[in-house]
């Protein structure tokens, strides 16, 4: 008999919002996890349902009119929350006052009241969540934290990043109302890899917008440009775009050297970076990794071993609250105090998880944001 309660022991989700990234890299990769199953699934088209629930043989599927029936079912222990970012508060805070843990993609909120009832009724209904900050556990991410954070660069300074991408006027990242700017959708990776970085929040940031001459994007910004202040006189900048050719790097500048990543937020791509001491340059390759299996990964070990994860609640917490920070910024054309959640908790190298990549090429009813 074995001496783990939790060996041979799988945790089942129901994933909420089949959209792109739920198809192409979530589900595929449940199966290889190895304490992970696909449970249920709910969507408001009924020919996604049917078509995946043939494909992973979900035994649950609904619409969201059967959303809360699902969650008393008792047929699934945790959602993965992939709905537009206006709708996760409703969807984490249903899951989680049943008692259902949550796995939600970021940024975690629209608002900070948002992000705080979802932290709230996490303690309520005794389950756990946990933000879907997929480069946590991924391992040239944490290697170059672990770099930086050992001195190797000298003292850290500086942070920038370019994050860009051509979204399509038709997809929802590029219509009003959903809370998904660049500054939402693509912000968080920047915005939490400096914080981890410098292990601590921005004290003050300032943004400028562009729109360029077409109209593809509404009230949406096509490109933003972002200062923040970190405590020290340290800085970090960034800026994203739903505007130009697909880009993904940051840099990180010391006081003897530098770490210059490219890509470095892909997940359809191995990632590498480019170290550069007082000793010379050497690059790091890196497999490449499932990045969303990883993440479940973890957290289905941290539901059946009873721990809590890292990145929680108040992980997303903080970065809702520089993302607010920044759009205020554009509406008000000045810097903005930002108030610190707490220090981050750099992710470790015992979460670091390298199951092969596995992804889905035929999609239902569903595009990636290059196709509308």
């Amino acid at each position: 008999m074995s001496d783990d309660p939790t060996k041979g022991r799988a945790v089942r989700y129901a994933v909420v919002g089949a959209g792109w990234i739920a198809q192409q890299v979530f589900m595929p990769g449940v199966a290889h996890t190895g304490n992970s199953v696909l449970a249920g699934l709910v969507t408001g088209d009924p020919e996604k349902g049917r078509a995946l629930a043939a494909k992973y043989g979900i035994p649950r599927v609904c619409g969201y009119d059967g959303y809360e029936a699902l969650l008393r079912s008792g047929a699934i222990d945790a959602v993965y929350v992939a709905t537009p970012n206006t709708l996760h508060r409703e969807h984490a805070v249903a899951a989680l006052e049943a008692g259902v843990h949550v796995l939600c993609e970021k940024p975690l909120a629209d608002s900070e009241e948002n992000a705080q009832a979802m932290i709230d009724a996490a303690r309520t209904g005794g389950a756990k969540l946990m933000v879907a900050y997929r480069l946590h556990f991924e391992p040239a991410t944490v290697e170059a934290l672990e770099l930086v954070h050992a001195g190797r660069i000298g003292e850290v300074r500086l942070f920038n990043s370019t994050f860009t991408q051509q979204v399509a006027g038709a997809n929802h990242r590029a219509r009003d109302g959903y809370g998904a700017d660049p500054v939402a959708d693509m912000g968080p990776y920047p915005i939490n890899m400096a914080r981890h970085v410098f292990q601590a929040d921005p004290v003050e940031v300032m943004a400028l917008s562009t729109r360029g001459d077409e109209r593809r994007f509404g009230d949406v910004p096509e490109s933003v440009a972002v200062l923040m202040r970190f405590p020290g006189d340290r800085l970090a900048q960034f800026v994203v775009s739903f505007g130009a050719e697909a880009l993904d790097a940051y840099r990180i500048v010391g006081t003897e050297g530098n770490l210059h990543a490219q890509p470095g937020f892909d997940f359809m791509a191995p990632l590498e970076f480019r170290l550069t001491t007082p000793a010379g340059t050497e690059e790091r390759r890196f497999p490449h990794t499932d990045q969303f299996g990883g993440e479940l990964r973890y957290f289905s070990d941290c539901i059946l071993e009873d721990r809590e994860p890292q990145p929680d609640g108040e992980e997303g917490l903080a970065d809702v609250r520089v993302v607010l920070a920044i759009q205020e910024s554009l509406r008000t054309g000045r810097p903005v105090a930002v108030e610190p959640v707490r220090r981050p908790r750099t992710p470790r190298a015992d979460q670091v998880a390298t199951l092969p990549f596995v992804m889905e090429p035929d999609l239902v009813n569903a595009s990636p944001p290059s196709d509308g």
